[in-house]
């Protein structure tokens, strides 16, 4: 269900990422419908496993069989309220279902068991952060939330295989899902963008959705309306069931362009439900948008009123990990890291997981540093996720460790970073194995820096005249003669000490 939704932009391209001059306002809102975790559907035992051949996971009660009835699965309530807290939302202690009214193939009963009056979680707030783009800096926006509801989904129309007909596959009917609507808060593609990213991560982090967008666990529905700024609302137009970020950009750019110039074309927007089309890169109109009246909503004769107590409620708070924004604010305030690591450490459960385990006993801002670079870009490189990564937090950790106590410096650490995730072992035994301690012997590493004093007098005359850069050409010659395993801080105390002698 939505309101109005809205968000802004000049000609082209969306007013941030281009910085045109505003003459309209873009007004974006969002309904996200989150797959529930649970193993059963929403109303029924029947099984919610992804991939099934066709009608094999729909039971009596999917199939909207005479005499059926359903019955409430407590996991996806208390998924529900998990969401609730997490976003400070208010949580109903008492809310109803309600039948949903409309035909659709694929929609056995001729209804859909929703929400709509009294839904279990209410108005509450997500922040987001917005990156930099260009010479505009990133920001945080809090985002109001206005509703999430427990519904049913419909089952599925197929089209591909089948000529002149559609095959209709009901095993999704029935599977429990989380509608989570935002306000008309977003003002740019920006926005919504970040808005869908942290939304997508909160679900997966508190473990109440997979977030698999190619499964269709975690699909977007944006409306996007312009106005002149300051005018009331205009007209939204609804853009279904987008399943990846990349393709609500596009599908946001586009609809926005072609909705300003049909109202600078003197035309005017009504308001629809369209598809995008990732092949063409354009909207189009599936129909015209329904209101809840459309729909003949009431409550369900079948379903008693939810009722959520207080202790339930605190029950489930005790079972809440630490959340993201939490987390970020922690690692700011006691590990020294800046808000934009933190924010990039939080991208996921797994990612904050593995970074907390490497910088157990560590320096946190040097693991961040690693984490953040040398080990995603990797992950990148061999597309991987970071549950998937071949080297483990500890692993990282005793390199870290040995970096710390001088034992490599930084190019042997990539040696070591490299070796690990090719072969796999243990940082001391690599170290070890490749000859990769460095020197901090000062006996010997003054031995080196007076052979290259005694070998290079013109320079060191002309570096004590005063040419403070000849300074990096005796660390190059150093550092060459010890083959890159002299401690560079302890080689440089020493240079400077000798060539000012």
């Amino acid at each position: 269900m939505w309101r109005t939704s809205i968000s802004w932009r000049p000609t082209g391209i969306n007013a941030r990422h281009r910085g045109f001059e505003m003459t309209w306002e873009i007004v974006i809102g969002l309904e996200v419908h989150a797959q529930l975790s649970t193993n059963s559907k929403i109303f029924c035992g029947a099984s919610t496993a992804f991939g099934a051949e066709p009608n094999t996971q729909a039971d009596a009660v999917s199939l909207a069989l005479p005499g059926v009835l359903p019955v409430l699965n407590k996991g996806a309530v208390e998924r529900a309220i998990k969401f609730g807290l997490a976003t400070g939302a208010h949580i109903a202690p008492k809310s109803v279902f309600a039948r949903k009214n409309y035909f659709y193939p694929d929609l056995p009963k001729g209804y859909q068991i929703s929400q709509m009056d009294l839904p279990v979680v209410g108005k509450g707030t997500l922040t987001i952060q917005v990156p930099a783009v260009g010479k505009l800096p990133a920001y945080e926006k809090v985002v109001g939330l206005t509703r999430a509801h427990l519904e049913e989904d419909a089952g599925k129309s197929l089209h591909e295989d089948f000529h002149g007909m559609t095959g209709i596959d009901l095993n999704r009917a029935g599977t429990p899902l989380l509608e989570i609507v935002s306000e008309p808060d977003m003002r740019s593609a920006a926005e919504a963008i970040a808005y869908a990213k942290t939304l997508h991560t909160l679900v997966q982090w508190i473990g109440i959705c997979d977030g698999n967008m190619q499964e269709g666990s975690f699909r977007c529905d944006v409306n996007v309306s312009v106005r002149k700024p300051g005018a009331p609302f205009g007209t939204r137009r609804e853009i279904k069931n987008l399943n990846s970020f990349k393709f609500m950009q596009q599908a946001i750019d586009y609809e926005v362009q072609w909705q300003i110039d049909t109202l600078e074309n003197g035309g005017k927007i009504q308001q629809a439900t369209v598809l995008f089309n990732p092949d063409t890169g354009e909207t189009r109109t599936m129909r015209t948008k329904e209101d809840a009246h459309d729909y003949r909503y009431f409550p369900d004769p079948d379903l008693l009123p939810l009722e959520i107590s207080e202790a339930w409620k605190n029950e489930i708070r005790a079972t809440m990990p630490e959340l993201p924004q939490t987390k970020q604010q922690r690692y700011v305030a006691e590990m020294g890291l800046s808000a934009y690591d933190a924010s990039l450490l939080t991208s996921s459960k797994a990612m904050a997981d593995f970074f907390e385990a490497a910088a157990t006993g560590a320096d946190a801002k040097q693991c961040a540093n690693w984490i953040i670079g040398e080990v995603s870009a990797q992950l990148n490189r061999d597309s991987l996720d970071i549950d998937k990564c071949p080297i483990s937090p500890q692993q990282l950790n005793g390199m870290l460790k040995r970096i710390a106590d001088g034992t490599i410096s930084n190019s042997g650490a990539k040696e070591v970073f490299r070796t690990m995730w090719a072969e796999g072992g243990e940082a001391d035994a690599i170290i070890e194995a490749k000859g990769l301690k460095q020197v901090s012997d000062t006996g010997a590493l003054e031995k080196i820096v007076d052979e290259i004093i005694a070998a290079n007098a013109d320079k060191v005359a002309e570096y004590r005249s005063g040419k403070d850069k000849l300074f990096g050409f005796f660390v190059g010659l150093a550092m060459k003669a010890s083959k890159g395993k002299a401690n560079p801080a302890q080689m440089n105390d020493i240079l400077k000490k000798k060539l000012l002698e």
